[in-house]
């Protein structure tokens, strides 16, 4: 590790006076830490933001749900509000690494880690995301967990959250504030494809600090849930995993919100499944029919072929449980 300094914020101020002179935001520390133990990331100074006001949890008037950045994954997963309106979010978050690193883990830390990418975190590999123009071992290497959707010749990693992909389905937004003032992004915005700058992984401005992400009010009734598969039942990150959210009414499904994880460069809106649901009356057929979309523009790489139709079949089970139909 290297030689670094550290500064604790009193309050949001003072910690962007510090992000502005390049100060790396620093609460929980699941992630970070560990990059810096690898010498992945070397910040020359870490702000620890944790003594901020950002762990409140609310429902908006419109009746949606506001998880200030600062909240634990513990402690939103067991929320009354969370369960109640957005089990898709609980569930997500229950999945997600171990119990010791949720009780530490939070909102804002979540959606700003950093792939598991094995070549990334191995200095001596070559990596585009690491090391700009260095190449992507990936791309000819053993590339089994790597992305088949989003993906460029400059990077082929997934996104590793499993609460991204629960927030890329409900279209939340994320809220930001900086030196320039507040303002709010898309969650669709706001995780970068890589393109030919997979350095590049959020829309965050030098110096933002994440306040809160929320989610909107969506049509009542609703159902949603999370699925995650995986290689082991216990810790471990997602092969394939699916978001999905439904309104139906009057036995018409009015509304749909499906998104994949575990395969895309970031958490990975399925619209063509969503519109292949809009209309239609709940069936067994449907989903089958719905989830052969899951994979459209895919593309697989040498040992990791198998993503495409893992997918497919994760998103039908997962539409068959949240509809109702076993």
């Amino acid at each position: 590790m290297y030689p670094f300094t550290y500064t604790k914020a009193a309050d949001t101020r003072e910690a962007l006076n510090a992000g502005r002179g390049g100060g790396r935001y620093i609460a929980g520390g699941t992630t970070l830490v560990d990059l810096m133990r690898e010498t992945v990331e070397r910040p020359e100074t870490l702000v620890d933001i944790s003594a901020l006001p950002l762990r409140e949890i609310t429902v908006t008037k419109s009746g949606g749900l506001r998880i200030g950045a600062l909240v634990s994954m513990t402690e939103a997963a067991a929320h009354r509000g969370v369960r109640a309106l957005y089990p898709v979010i609980s569930e997500a978050l229950e999945l997600s690494a171990s119990a010791q690193l949720r009780n530490m883990a939070t909102i804002g830390g979540n959606i700003m880690q950093r792939t598991r990418c094995t070549y990334f975190r191995d200095v001596t590999a070559d990596c585009n995301k690491r090391e700009p123009g260095s190449g992507c071992a990936a791309q000819e290497g053993f590339n089994r967990s790597h992305a088949i959707l989003g993906t460029s010749d400059s990077c082929v990693a997934t996104h590793p959250s499993d609460l991204a992909v629960a927030l890329a389905a409900l279209e939340a937004t994320v809220h930001l504030r900086g030196p320039d003032g507040e303002r709010t992004l898309p969650f669709a915005d706001f995780l970068l494809k890589p393109g030919s700058t997979p350095n590049r992984e959020q829309a965050a401005r030098p110096g933002e600090l994440i306040t809160a992400v929320e989610i909107p009010a969506h049509p009542r009734p609703l159902k949603s849930g999370y699925l995650k598969v995986r290689d082991r039942q216990s810790y471990e990150f997602a092969l394939t995993s699916a978001a999905v959210a439904l309104h139906v009414r009057g036995g018409v499904i009015r509304e749909a919100q499906v998104a994949a994880g575990g395969v895309g460069t970031v958490p990975w809106k399925l619209p063509a499944v969503e519109e292949a649901l809009v209309g239609e009356r709940p069936s067994d057929r449907l989903w089958t029919e719905a989830a052969e979309h899951a994979a459209d523009g895919a593309r697989p790489l040498t040992h990791n072929r198998f993503k495409a139709e893992l997918l497919k079949r994760t998103v039908e089970r997962q539409l068959r449980t949240v509809g109702g139909s076993k």
